[in-house]
């Protein structure tokens, strides 16, 4: 199947989903707004998002997809694949198994001290008990999701993209469900703000459960039948273990960063987290469409060509991903970044997020989206270490951005308060801060962010070069020095488009899908244009995106 083919079904599937989070999102504003109580929310709702992401997406399938790829297509008979594919995802799933309910367990016992270690100081009476309920009900999700996760990977492995790429959507609708019975419940029956909160949590948790029950079924479908058989540690387990770790601890750098993060939020006041948050969801939009799609296509074919001992193939079809985030990616960065506070208004704004709200986080997605070429990249260079079974260079770039991160997010609390912070920095607490500019201050993390994910590409592309691994081509260069005079031209017509249509982004909603449409059309039209006069996309090497890999 074609790289264009792959990305476009995970890409099409993710943007569904996307688009459905991002609806979940604008509901989520209207009925609960930014406030204490959604940062509580949001806080613990983070949590086993981090824990899904260092196990499951990160080092769980950097290691299982290419062993269990490995055993499918390695022997000639397929039937025998397949039989070895099955053993050894049982074997995984019943190790994998009882370490996920032991660590749903702890954690379930020691959630009031993880909240207490991301809160502000002193603790907020009322909301740390509401963060502390609404992580127990939550984090189940992360043993769900984790075995989601699980099967995901046995289907990408025969190129079944489709079903792993959809199952966010079921969240998604899940959580659009139980927002609008909350503000049915609400507007009806006087229910708080609280109790609808309480509700959504819950809906998390049920949403995981579908979820893993629709992969199930696909699974059954290309004829893998998991199975639980009693816990033992084979030695393609233990490998399968030795090879995670690194990729754990690489992916754990990235989930303390979402958790410093959540730490420094914390310490700005109350609307901060939730700003972050709504920020982040239309920063996420791209990277998941562009990024993560890239990075499931090609890991499995660069695991095959790399181990092929074909490294032509292998950069080539690196290049080929990196030109095709990049020609979308770039573009994406600048006009979320001319037009932040129009997209946040018209996306987020009404019902109980304020205009004064929509400035905030429009300033915050300014920001964060100068890093979003960074974060494509760091997800399309990784799979080329993980497809040589190399899971600790990653592991060294991350925490080489971590402590980049934290230095700038210490700088900035600094800034923020107008002088000197007493910090210690492992120990804690920090003192308690009242900012008169909050809106800088949660900026300040962003642009702290930005700039470590800048450092974390720039160091996987100077190792890639030293080992002989992977350097980027003069053409590919200069024809991403196109793609951003594009994005450069495009964004100055954004500029000022945009101010034509002010009085249309607070309007009622089908005013503001007109105001969406026309700066996403002039966009389009201006960066795609220019872009083919100028030599930023080549049509013979789009049409080499289509041809089957081999």
């Amino acid at each position: 199947m074609s790289l264009l083919k792959n990305v476009g079904t995970i890409g099409s599937l993710t943007l569904l989903s996307r688009i459905a989070g991002m609806a979940r999102e604008m509901i989520f504003a209207r009925v609960l707004g930014a406030n204490a109580i959604t940062d509580a929310w949001f806080q613990a709702f983070i949590i086993p998002n981090v824990f899904r992401r260092l196990f499951a997406e990160g080092a769980f399938s950097a290691a299982f997809v290419p062993m269990f790829s490995k055993r499918l297509h390695g022997s000639d008979d397929p039937e025998n694949g397949l039989e070895e594919a099955r053993s050894f995802s049982a074997d995984v799933l019943s190790v994998f198994l009882p370490v996920l309910i032991a660590l749903v367990a702890v954690f379930e016992i020691a959630m009031p001290g993880v909240i207490w270690l991301l809160s502000e100081k002193p603790v907020d009476a009322q909301t740390y008990p509401l963060a502390v309920d609404f992580a127990r009900i939550m984090f189940p999700y992360i043993l769900l999701v984790s075995l989601v996760t699980l099967f995901t990977g046995m289907l990408n492995s025969v190129s079944r993209f489709a079903p792993g790429a959809s199952f966010p959507i079921i969240l998604n609708l899940v959580l659009i469900a139980a927002l609008l019975a909350g503000e049915w419940f609400i507007e009806t029956s006087g229910a708080t703000i609280e109790q609808v909160a309480y509700g959504i949590a819950w809906a998390v948790t049920g949403a995981g459960v579908m979820q893993l029950a629709w992969l199930y079924y696909w699974t059954r479908v290309e004829g893998f039948k998991p199975k639980i058989l009693w816990p033992r540690i084979t030695p393609e387990v233990k490998r399968l273990s030795i090879i995670a770790l690194p990729a754990a601890i690489g992916g754990g750098a990235y989930q303390i960063n979402t958790l410093v993060q959540l730490y420094f939020l914390n310490q700005l006041g109350d609307g901060s987290v939730s700003y972050m948050n709504y920020a982040d969801r239309l920063n996420q939009l791209p990277l998941g469409i562009i990024g993560i799609a890239l990075a499931t296509a090609i890991l499995p074919n660069l695991s095959k060509f790399i181990g092929g001992k074909d490294e032509a193939r292998a950069a080539s079809l690196q290049s080929d991903a990196i030109e095709l985030s990049m020609l979308l990616t770039i573009p994406a960065a600048v006009a979320l970044a001319i037009c932040a506070e129009p997209f946040v208004t018209m996306i987020f704004q009404g019902g109980r997020f304020a205009l004064s709200d929509a400035a905030i986080t429009g300033k915050v997605l300014a920001a964060l989206v100068l890093g979003l070429p960074a974060y494509v990249l760091v997800k399309v260079l990784v799979p080329n270490f993980y497809a040589r079974a190399d899971t600790k260079t990653p592991v060294i770039a991350a925490f080489v951005s971590l402590g980049v991160f934290i230095a700038f997010c210490i700088a900035n609390l600094g800034l923020s308060i107008g002088g000197p912070i007493d910090l210690w920095l492992f120990s804690l607490p920090f003192p308690h801060i009242e900012l008169t500019a909050l809106g800088y201050g949660v900026q300040g993390i962003a642009y702290a962010s930005v700039i470590g994910a800048w450092i974390n590409v720039t160091f996987l592309f100077a190792v890639l070069a030293w080992r002989g691994h992977y350097r980027m081509p003069a053409v590919l260069v200069f024809r991403i020095i196109r793609q951003v005079f594009a994005a450069a031209a495009m964004g100055g017509a954004l500029f000022y488009t945009s101010d034509l249509l002010t009085g249309w982004y607070s309007a009622g909603l089908f005013v503001r899908l007109a105001a969406l449409a026309a700066l996403v059309g002039a966009a389009a039209i201006v960066y795609f244009g220019i872009a083919f006069a100028v030599g930023a996309i080549d049509r013979a090497r789009i049409a080499a995106f289509t041809k089957k890999a081999n």
